[in-house]
């Protein structure tokens, strides 16, 4: 049977904190590393697909981005970050949106994804996502799934696991700058093992 997967995850930001789902990060300290080593201006864009109630726009807005994006499935997910925020969620565009049905209205300096993309499993879906992001990827692109160390499922899903070969491949339209495999320790103490890669649009 074919989840439906904007219900499933509204479900799971209306039932569960973030101390009872395994992404949560209290500094996204990877991802942070990755775009202060890129000197990205100020004013460049960037977008975080998947970003829910993801801390990594909390960190972006205190060191002075000005143009951030953050999209999800989930409209829920978003009202979280946006309580979370207060009067600084006004500085962000929110955009709720399964990120195959994505249609951008600009390009984007830096696309960062850390635990969406893992979850497209169809031919179908990853071909609507690497159209989107060989079309409106400007400059950057920062991808983190499971790799093949990691989890096979996630909140009840099914999910793709990734090694850097596989990443390359998917993504090769972009010019591979560098990848890592990385434990990541959930709210609950279990360990779930990362793919992360990163590319330079060519």
């Amino acid at each position: 049977m074919k989840v439906d997967r904007k219900q499933h995850w509204e479900t799971v930001y209306k039932t569960k904190t973030s101390n009872e789902v395994s992404w949560t990060q209290e500094k996204p300290a990877t991802s942070l590393n990755f775009i202060r080593s890129i000197n990205l201006d100020k004013n460049a864009e960037i977008i975080d697909v998947g970003g829910g109630d993801s801390k990594l726009v909390d960190f972006l807005l205190d060191e002075g981005y000005t143009n951030i994006t953050v999209l999800d499935i989930s409209k829920k997910a978003l009202e979280k970050a946006q309580n979370r925020l207060g009067e600084k969620a006004s500085k962000v565009t929110w955009i709720v949106s399964d990120i195959t049905q994505f249609q951008p209205k600009t390009t984007y300096d830096l696309w960062h994804d850390r635990a969406t993309f893992h979850f497209l499993t169809t031919a179908e879906e990853l071909a609507n996502y690497t159209e989107i992001t060989n079309k409106y990827v400007a400059k950057y692109l920062f991808i983190g799934t499971f790799s093949t160390k990691g989890p096979k499922k996630c909140s009840g899903l099914e999910i793709s696991q990734y090694d850097e070969n596989k990443l390359s491949s998917v993504f090769n339209r972009f010019k591979k700058l560098n990848c890592k495999t990385e434990d990541h320790q959930t709210p609950f103490n279990t360990i779930q093992n990362f793919q992360f890669c990163s590319f330079e649009k060519e």
